[in-house]
């Protein structure tokens, strides 16, 4: 559907540099002739990412970074922008980012609508059981999808009326709603179990003292409005609306 899918990886750096580069050595090194496709944001962090493709003058947090490099992949001519967290890993074959980008080709034409928002499966997930690696399923419609390592279309983003984080830079529930808008747009959200990664939680974020409480506590306040004080049971509920397309 619609143009080529033309897809720009980033990798969010903060905290140990060690951690964002084996995310970037280890995409670019599965999809060579891509490589340059492949960078690191520095999101102002204390120690600096050598050869970052940007560096933010402050923290702009989860949210804030994303919005930035949605407007830098825009303006570079992509089509989608792979937005990942430093604490994963790729435990699927290779390659990552040409199988990413056919698979959003063919399930566009296969649904009819481009696809909105695309996640490789993880293996565990004590969040999304909805994201979790299912053997012999090819991928599955979801509500919400998890923000380690999602693919959004920049159409869809802009036609949904952008992130929406203007009261929650930390970015907690961001992902969940700007997910959850994009399917109540039509839009379809993905779960793709044919690229796999491995998540360790909150890896930097348990190194910054009081960030998970103050994170937590906007998070609270940005789902209880766009949801109600009930957003939890919503979002539980949500997470059960699975369609699954086996393997042929």
């Amino acid at each position: 559907m619609g143009e080529p899918v033309r897809i720009l990886a980033v990798v969010l750096h903060y905290g140990d540099p060690a951690l964002a580069a084996q995310v970037q050595e280890q995409l670019a090194g599965a999809d060579s002739g891509l490589s340059g496709r492949v960078r690191v944001y520095d999101n102002a962090a204390p120690v600096s990412y050598p050869g970052a493709w940007r560096r933010a003058t402050d923290n702009l947090y989860w949210a804030g970074a994303l919005e930035d490099c949605v407007s830098l992949a825009r303006e570079e001519g992509f089509t989608h922008l792979w937005f990942l967290n430093n604490d994963i890993e790729f435990v699927s074959r290779p390659p990552f980012m040409a199988r990413a980008a056919a698979h959003l080709w063919r399930l566009g034409e296969r649904l009819g609508h481009d696809v909105g928002v695309w996640a490789p499966a993880v293996l565990r997930s004590p969040y999304h059981p909805q994201m979790v690696h299912r053997e012999g399923v090819a991928f599955s419609r979801v509500a919400v999808a998890d923000g380690i390592a999602p693919v959004y279309a920049l159409d869809c983003i802009e036609a949904i009326g952008g992130v929406d984080a203007s009261d929650n830079p930390y970015g907690y529930g961001v992902d969940v709603w700007l997910s959850l808008r994009a399917h109540h747009a039509g839009w379809p959200v993905i779960v793709d179990h044919g690229v796999v990664v491995r998540h360790r939680h909150h890896t930097t974020a348990r190194t910054l003292d009081g960030f998970l409480d103050t994170a937590g506590r906007a998070e609270d306040a940005y789902m209880t409005q766009r949801l109600g004080p009930a957003w939890r049971d919503a979002v539980r509920t949500m997470q059960q609306n699975i369609i699954h397309e086996r393997i042929q």
